[in-house]
């Protein structure tokens, strides 16, 4: 049997470890104008914050997902967890899968929304349905304890399964 303990990491946090530096995205201009993000490098070349925020201002939804784990680690801005779960939220409403994992994450910690089991497993579950592994792993960590779901250790062991089958 696959235990929470083997499969994900369901432990809370409340501020998260810096992003190793082999994912970080370092561009040749200034690296105070330059957006150096955990998942920077998703969107096409080096991109400077004010021209990231111009796009998520057009609705761009990698964009406002970019700008999400800027704030939510505090890279090349301040770290603010209220404005990092606005923006998760804004690219997960229309379906952002890694913005539903991020935002989900917020309620399950109370990191910049309050905390509530029960959104972050409706937001794992939105995500995992869709074949996000991240997010079947996550939701699979609530059934075991009842976080947010039914205690269902069988609902638990298939969500582990289905992460660990991608």
């Amino acid at each position: 049997a696959i235990s929470a303990a083997t499969a994900c990491s369901s432990s809370p946090r409340t501020a998260p470890p810096p992003a190793p530096r082999s994912q970080l995205l370092y561009a040749a201009s200034p690296p105070a104008a330059r957006v150096s993000c955990l998942h920077a490098s998703l969107l096409p070349g080096a991109m400077d914050v004010d021209e990231l925020r111009r796009k998520a201002d057009q609705g761009d939804a990698t964009a406002h997902h970019t700008l999400a784990h800027c704030y939510y680690y505090g890279q090349n801005m301040p770290q603010d967890y209220v404005k990092a779960a606005g923006l998760f939220r804004r690219a997960a409403d229309p379906g952002h899968l890694d913005s539903q994992f991020g935002l989900g994450s917020c309620y399950r910690d109370g990191t910049g929304v309050p905390q509530d089991d029960r959104e972050a497993a409706r937001l794992y579950r939105r995500a995992a349905n869709k074949g996000h592994a991240d997010s079947q792993c996550k939701l699979g960590t609530c059934y075991p304890f009842g976080k947010g779901v039914p205690h269902d250790d069988d609902e638990a062991a298939r969500l582990y399964r289905r992460a660990a089958e991608q």
